[in-house]
C-alpha cells in the first residue's frame, strides 16, 4: 500500500503505467486469439477440402455401385431395362424417405440460445435494479 503521503506525480505516474500494461496485456490476448483462430481455421479449411475430395470419390463409387447392381438384375432377370429400372425404383424410394425424414428434422425451426438469453435477463436486470438500501447523500450526513 503507498503511503499517505504519497505525491500526486508517484500515484499519477503508477497508474499510468498500470494503464500502459493493461492496455499491452490486452493487445497479447487479442494477438494470441487472432494466432489461435487462424490456425483452427487453416486446419479446418484442409478438413473440409479433404472431405469434399472423399465425397466426390463416394459419389463416383456410388454411381459405379448402382450401375454393378443394374447389371446384377440384367444378368439374374435377362433384361436390361428391368435391372435399371429395379434400381431407380429403389433410389427414388430412398430418395423420397431421406427427404420426409430431413423435413421432420429440420421444421423445428432455427436454434434458440433460450439460456443465454435469460442470463443476458438477469444480468441486465441485477444491473438496472436500484438498491433495495437507501444510500448516503451529503444532505443526510449533514442532518444528524
Amino acid at each position: 500500500m503507498p503511503a499517505e503521503n504519497a505525491k500526486p506525480e508517484n500515484i499519477a505516474t503508477t497508474v499510468a503505467e498500470i494503464s500502459e500494461r493493461v492496455a499491452v496485456l490486452v493487445r497479447d490476448e487479442i494477438e494470441l486469439a487472432t494466432a489461435e483462430v487462424k490456425m483452427k481455421v487453416t486446419k479446418l479449411a484442409r478438413g473440409l477440402a479433404i472431405g469434399a475430395a472423399a465425397g466426390v470419390f463416394g459419389i463416383f463409387a456410388f454411381i459405379y455401385l448402382l450401375s454393378t447392381a443394374a447389371w446384377g438384375l440384367n444378368s439374374a432377370l435377362g433384361s436390361v431395362w428391368e435391372g435399371f429400372l429395379i434400381v431407380l425404383v429403389a433410389l427414388v424410394i430412398l430418395t423420397v424417405a431421406g427427404g420426409l425424414f430431413a423435413y421432420r428434422l429440420l421444421k423445428v425451426g432455427a436454434p434458440m440460445p433460450t439460456q443465454a438469453i435469460g442470463e443476458a435477463q438477469k444480468i441486465r436486470a441485477t444491473m438496472t435494479a436500484k438498491p433495495d438500501r437507501p444510500t448516503l447523500t451529503a444532505e443526510s450526513e449533514s442532518k444528524d
